[in-house]
């Protein structure tokens, strides 16, 4: 039985557009192409940078979100969505949040991730089926589409307004902004591609920029860090159970055998351990101030001051 074959659609983005100063690219020796590459990946952060402020307003959304006791929900087709996986996932182990705090819905599900699912970007019937599912009106959802088009991940975003939940769109698309269904538009004009349509070179790195710079924004405002320190993450291995030690130190100005006897006594427990040596108080004193101010150490340091 064969299979209907979808319309076509005529995508006007900037992503789309040929690059004038990439024309006859294949023409380049081999350093020249990269040379050229390189020189357009430079604009990326520029084009960040220009889009901060509405970025600030889509982490303080987020921010809100986790403090009521919300989630936050990333959403995304094709690189997009895989960029979305790769962020969330990453945040477990570095800022040992809980893993449903952030979540990331890749169109064509789990298996999208490998291999392009046909046609799952165009699916908004299974973008609001996972919005109706497992989002609430606590909950902040940001979707990721370079042209500012994508189906199911504005499709999400519609569902998601419909619940109640705020949201926000990261687009490289200016023109996406005056329609978006959301609250907050980041837009990251980062002009055609090298190659034209290849949305995974400048867009996917700007992406890959604002969601880091999101992310870690985030976990920094609900007290994940102790200054620039990585004072929650989780120590599977023996590199990350070194890096503990050395973060104490760093912190603390103590000695590595102080160190090393405060990470005994707090039970391996990095923030108990920094609060002991900080604070001056014995570690079972130390664990139930962080209690008290929710693991942020800035916090249970004011309280145990105070």
């Amino acid at each position: 039985m064969s299979r209907e074959t979808p319309p076509s659609v005529r995508v006007n983005a900037p992503t789309e557009r040929t690059n004038e100063r990439t024309k006859d690219i294949d023409l380049l020796s081999t350093l020249d192409i990269l040379q050229v590459l390189n020189a357009e990946d430079r604009t990326v952060p520029e084009a960040v940078g220009r889009a901060l402020p509405e970025l600030a307003s889509a982490v303080d959304l987020a921010v809100r979100a986790l403090r009521s006791g919300g989630r936050v929900h990333y959403v995304g087709a094709g690189t997009s969505g895989r960029l979305a996986v790769l962020d969330a996932a990453e945040l477990i182990p570095t800022y040992n949040v809980p893993p449903d705090w952030v979540v990331a819905h890749q169109a064509g599900g789990a298996s999208a991730f490998q291999r392009a699912v046909e046609n799952a970007e165009d699916d908004t019937e299974s973008a609001a089926s996972v919005i109706d599912n497992q989002v609430t009106a606590a909950d902040f959802v940001l979707g990721l589409t370079a042209s500012g088009r994508t189906p199911y991940v504005l499709g999400a975003l519609r569902a998601a307004r419909k619940i109640g939940a705020s949201t926000a769109l990261v687009s490289a698309n200016p023109e996406s902004a005056a329609t978006a269904p959301a609250d907050v538009v980041v837009t990251v004009d980062t002009g055609p591609e090298p190659i034209a349509g290849s949305t995974r070179m400048k867009a996917g790195t700007a992406q890959k920029l604002v969601l880091t710079s999101f992310s870690t924004a985030v976990m920094i405002r609900m007290g994940r860090t102790y200054s620039n320190l990585m004072v929650s993450m989780l120590a599977t291995n023996a590199k990350l159970r070194g890096r503990t030690l050395s973060i104490l130190r760093e912190a603390t100005d103590a000695s590595e055998q102080r160190c090393a006897q405060a990470l005994a006594a707090a039970g391996g427990d990095l923030k108990t351990a920094l609060v002991h040596l900080l604070a001056g108080v014995d570690v079972e004193r130390a664990a139930a101030a962080l209690a008290v101010a929710d693991g942020q150490v800035r916090e249970a340091l004011r309280d145990l001051s105070g």
